[in-house]
Order: C-alpha cells, then structure tokens, then sequence
C-alpha cells in the first residue's frame, strides 16, 4: 500500500501532529515565562543592577515536571493523549491533577494537521499550511492565559507568510504584501481611534500584527471576511463565557484567539465565503 494511500498517510500525519501538540504545549506554557524572564533582565539593566544568575529556562531545558511535586516526567508518561489517559489524568507521583488542556492542544494538533493536508496535498501548500495552524494555535493559548501574542511567534509569521508566497503559493505576492500593511494599519486605526473616543486601549499591538501575518498568508481581500468572522467568534464565545461560566463582562477579553480561529476558517473556506456574499 504506497504512503500515499488516505488509509497510510492520513494516521501518520495525525501522529505527528499529535507530537508537534505535545511541543506546542510547552511554547504555551514556557515562552510567557521566557519573556518575563527577558524583561527582568532587561529592567534590571536599565537600572543600572545585576541580577543573579538562574539555571537555564528555555523550550528545551530544564525537562518537563510536574508543577505541584517536581517529579521529572518520563519518555513513557509524555506520549501524547495516551499517557494522560493511562494516568487518569493524575501525576504519576503525587496524583495531582492535570490539565485535560494538555491532550487538548495535542488532539487539536492532530486534528489540524490532517484537515490540512487532505485540504492542501503533503506538498508545500500543505506542509505551509500546518505550520501557520500550529502557530495560530499555540498564539491562541497564549493570548488566552496572558493576554499576550509575542513577536517571537507574530513576526515570523508575517515573515514567513510573505516567503512562501513569493511563488503564489497561496495568493500572489503583490496581495501577500498589501495583506501584510493592510492588516496591521487596519486594527492599528482602530486602536487610535477607540483610544482617541474612550481614553484608554482596546486592544493589543500583536493583534495589529497577528492580522498583519494573516493578510501576509491569505492577502488582502481575506482581512473583511477575517474581521467579520473573528467578531462573530468573539461574540458567540465572550456571550457563552458570561452566560455559562459567570464571567465579569467587565474583564478584558483578548482578541488574538477570535482572530486566529477566524484565519484558520479563512484558510479553509476563505474562497468559498467570499465567492458566496460577492459572486
């Protein structure tokens, strides 16, 4: 049976989705913590001081472990979606819980993956493809938790969504270029001029560039469609939020996420959405 065969190549792509999950796992809890660190640093240099040194921290070191006990977490209990379910969702050593968020990420890892490939093919377009699902997922997490989308991930993306469409691979260069200014002066507008009306900040300057790297994959004629459809996520979730879960409709709720959710639609029925409202 050839590995291109549906039957072969569509479980190993989700494998291997499924450990790029696992990874992404450990950007989204590792590189808030990472920039903090950075920006200690940084402060503390303004200052004119010298902090003392800490052990590395990085996505590579120290080894995984669990948060409530310390207990180095093995090869065997770091196998995506199976380990936690074999632990029953508990640390191994103190039985702590842990996150059904964990196996979440990897399933979602997964599960991107294999849409992205029976959308694109196994050849650039698709391998393209899911490396801008991962990011967009891992910038989801993280804006979720911290309310940030770090320009360690933003800016390489925008970059890499010009490179790859340097032959057309998605949209031609020329809209990749327009897409990538025109997403971030779009929102960045809007910021000045909710700030200008309210006196105070709306959003964030990584969601000027998150939808700055969007335009820069899709092109320009994607960003309407990719603001109306993030608006109408945030809608249906910020209301699910109030109404099921009793949140303060008073606390800032990020943007990133809606946005990316919102290019992932656009990547896959992006055509076919703007074909049906402007034939």
């Amino acid at each position: 049976m050839p590995m291109t065969d549906p039957i072969v190549l569509l479980p190993l792509v989700l494998l291997v989705g499924l450990c790029v999950g696992s990874f992404l796992n450990v950007v989204i809890h590792r590189l808030p913590k990472m920039l903090e660190r950075g920006w200690e640093v940084q402060c503390a240099d303004l200052r004119g001081e010298t902090l003392p040194e800490t052990p590395a921290y990085n996505l590579v070191v120290p080894r995984s472990a669990c948060p409530a006990c310390g207990h180095r977490i093995t090869a065997l209990e770091n196998v995506p979606v199976l380990s936690w379910l074999v632990l029953k969702g508990k640390c191994s050593a103190c039985k702590a819980p842990i996150s059904a968020r964990y196996p979440l990420v990897e399933v979602l890892g997964g599960l991107l993956a294999v849409f992205a490939v029976h959308r694109f093919g196994t050849g650039a377009q698709g391998i393209a493809a899911c490396a801008l699902l991962w990011t967009l997922l891992a910038l989801t997490f993280i804006d979720f938790d911290t309310q940030l989308l770090p320009d360690d991930l933003t800016l390489p993306l925008l970059w890499a969504g010009l490179l790859v469409n340097l032959s057309g691979l998605f949209v031609p260069l020329e809209s990749a270029v327009i897409g990538a200014a025109a997403g971030y002066v779009s929102l960045w507008t809007v910021y000045w001029l909710f700030k200008l009306i309210r006196g105070k900040e709306g959003m964030g300057y990584g969601d000027f560039k998150l939808l700055g790297a969007l335009g820069a994959w899709l092109g320009w004629k994607m960003l309407p469609l990719i603001i109306l459809l993030s608006s109408v996520v945030g809608a249906a979730i910020g209301i699910a939020l109030i109404v099921f879960k009793g949140r303060d409709h008073s606390i800032p709720i990020p943007f990133g996420p809606y946005l990316a959710i919102a290019g992932a639609i656009a990547l896959f029925w992006g055509p076919t959405l703007v074909r049906l409202y402007f034939p």
